[in-house]
């Protein structure tokens, strides 16, 4: 609008005003080209931002949409190996023992022949052992604890084969008579998928363990019939944050299990929990406080039962020199032995944790099942037979809730309500503290067994036994595995990224710019104070505590007879600043 004012006060000078001043015409051009420069200037400003704006459109819209479409893909394929890993440990329980209902394993084998039920046990403890003789360097069975040093240490990846080998192990020893759980296997099952995908794709840390709380979300929603609990679970346990930008692929993965479940094993809970009103349950809140208590000393009980029997499986392998592979078959004997007199310890034990939540066991059957069943955890686990922790305590947990509500509402008859409530906040308090879960956990139990109605009881137990077991054990049965292992994540990222972060990438090379002489490095070394190249900064900086020195001569070192050659050195600056980088790493991914 200016533009055509000045142009037409031009045409005007132009035509009617030929005695206007040459200056003032002059002056009125000046003005018309400064605003065609403006104008021109503002309209490049805008073309250049709409091409930026196509630009991120194009680069990162459809890679959001390609990220999610990759993550439905990923739910997919972990619900249908989930799906496929339940339904191989039907058929070949089926086939061994014979039952027409799984769901009743263990009345059937009581009408077994006792042999055969000390067989199985043998021959799939036997097949474990040369399958993962085969196939691992350790013959271990990898696990959830694996899959969270994949997310924390290896930027979301798992070893396939190990864990393909261990999955096949797993379905053996829960089919012939293990005494553990299906959830452990899978999520890691789920997250040797997700590890080919990242490989793949050359995804990045972020991504890769993005992929691989999809995997695992996808797995537990299968597990359980439960997408809440599933992405929660991701998230709580294997991420170990709640960032936002891996909610919406999690929750993706996971309501593609939850829909995969409910499509091939039906819409229905795991357990049905008969409540019997809850007139006086706000009167019993103190009884659940107490049960969370004594739930949180079962699981620690547990847990160390698990430790203590691996720690003696070791012992005695060492000294009798019992190969590797005989291991599993030796622990199969045992569970054999042990199921002839009490058969619910075979499998997962689901019938046994249904009759506790519904109240069908006596008081003294709960206490003695809820024992035995420790013990053939640790048996299984200790024999490295393989399955996983979570379904034992759920089962145990129902038991000693059973047991606590029996005690308690004989006490307090005309306080009290159901004992089978009590078993359901048993059963969430055990695990929950098991799993240092407490979130998901909780969620899981309600989404197993449809019941909202109790939820105060559950949290409160949940909550207790959780705070009061993370004190005894480094907060989890699968942090302490960790931990037990050398790798430290318990206390979070700023104890375990020093162990991430190579001496030899951050030193100063020698000859390079900042880099000391080689005379007063090797004057360091002679005095003893030096490190190896292939250490980490975990090694490092003790080093830098004790001696006070601003840089340590980073060497190679060779046998005995041979002189260490001289890399560069490691300034105390340079390690602080990578620390920092990768703490400033670490928690901008946490809180995005």
């Amino acid at each position: 609008m200016v533009i055509a004012g000045l142009k037409a006060v031009l045409r005007k000078i132009g035509q009617g005003n030929a005695g206007l001043k040459p200056a003032i015409k002059g002056r009125a051009l000046a003005v018309l080209n400064e605003e065609k420069t403006l104008a021109a200037r503002k309209l490049g400003e805008g073309v250049d931002s709409l091409r930026a704006g196509l630009r991120v459109l194009r680069q990162k819209g459809p890679s959001q949409v390609q990220f999610w479409f990759i993550a439905l893909l990923i739910g997919i394929a972990s619900g249908y190996a989930a799906l496929g890993f339940r339904k191989g440990i039907t058929a070949l329980q089926g086939w061994l023992y014979g039952a027409e209902d799984l769901h009743m394993l263990h009345t059937f084998a009581e009408t077994l022949q006792w042999y055969w039920i000390l067989t199985i046990p043998i021959v799939g403890g036997l097949v474990v052992g040369l399958i993962l003789n085969r196939y691992t360097d350790d013959g271990v069975v990898r696990s959830v604890a694996d899959v969270i040093e994949g997310a924390a240490m290896n930027e979301g990846r798992v070893e396939q084969k190990e864990g393909i080998a261990s999955a096949i192990a797993s379905m053996i020893t829960l089919a012939s008579g293990g005494s553990s759980g299906r959830e452990g296997p899978v999520v890691h099952l789920a997250s040797v998928i997700s590890s080919w995908v990242s490989n793949r794709i050359h995804a990045n840390g972020i991504t890769g363990r993005d992929l691989l709380g999809c995997a695992v979300a996808a797995a537990v929603s299968v597990s359980f019939n439960a997408p809440i609990a599933g992405a929660l679970f991701a998230l709580e346990v294997v991420l170990r944050h709640f960032a936002v930008h891996a909610f919406a692929p999690i929750v993706i993965a996971s309501v593609a299990g939850t829909v995969i479940s409910r499509i091939h094993l039906g819409d229905v809970t795991e357990f049905t929990v008969p409540v019997e009103g809850s007139l006086v349950f706000y009167v019993e809140l103190p009884a659940f406080m107490i049960l969370g208590l004594v739930s949180g000393l079962v699981a620690v009980a547990l847990m160390k039962a698990v430790f203590w029997a691996d720690d003696l499986g070791t012992y005695v392998q060492n000294r009798t020199h019992m190969p590797g592979w005989l291991r599993p078959a030796v622990a199969g004997a045992m569970l054999g032995a042990l199921a002839i007199v009490f058969p619910h310890i075979i499998g997962v034990g689901y019938e046994t944790t249904s009759r506790a939540l519904t109240g069908n066991l006596l008081l003294y059957q709960a206490m003695i099942f809820a024992v035995i069943k420790v013990i053939a955890v640790a048996i299984t686990m200790a024999g490295r037979m393989g399955g996983g922790i979570f379904s034992p305590s759920l089962m145990t947990g129902a038991l000693t809730g059973l047991a606590f509500g029996l005690i308690s509402t004989s006490i307090f008859p005309n306080v009290s309500g159901s004992e089978t409530i009590y078993a359901l906040a048993g059963m969430g308090a055990v695990a929950a503290a098991v799993l240092g879960a407490p979130i998901s956990t909780t969620l899981i139990v309600f989404e197993l067994t449809g019941d909202w109605q109790t939820g105060i009881a559950v949290m409160v137990a949940v909550s207790l036994s959780t705070a009061l077991a993370s004190r005894i054990v480094d907060r989890s049965f699968f942090l302490t595995l960790l931990e037990r292992k050398g790798v430290h994540l318990s206390a979070g990222p700023q104890a375990y990224l020093l162990s991430m972060c190579g001496v030899a990438s951050v030193m100063r090379a020698k000859g390079t710019e900042g880099a000391p002489s080689d005379d007063a490095c090797w004057e360091m070394i002679g005095q003893g104070v030096y490190i190896d190249g292939n250490a980490t900064l975990k090694q490092a900086m003790p080093i830098f505590d004790s001696t006070a020195h601003a840089f340590i001569p980073v060497v190679t070192l060779g046998s005995e007879a041979e002189s260490p050659e001289l890399w560069g050195a490691l300034f105390q600056v340079d390690a602080l600043k990578a620390y920092n980088k990768a703490l400033a790493a670490t928690a901008a991914e946490e809180h995005s």
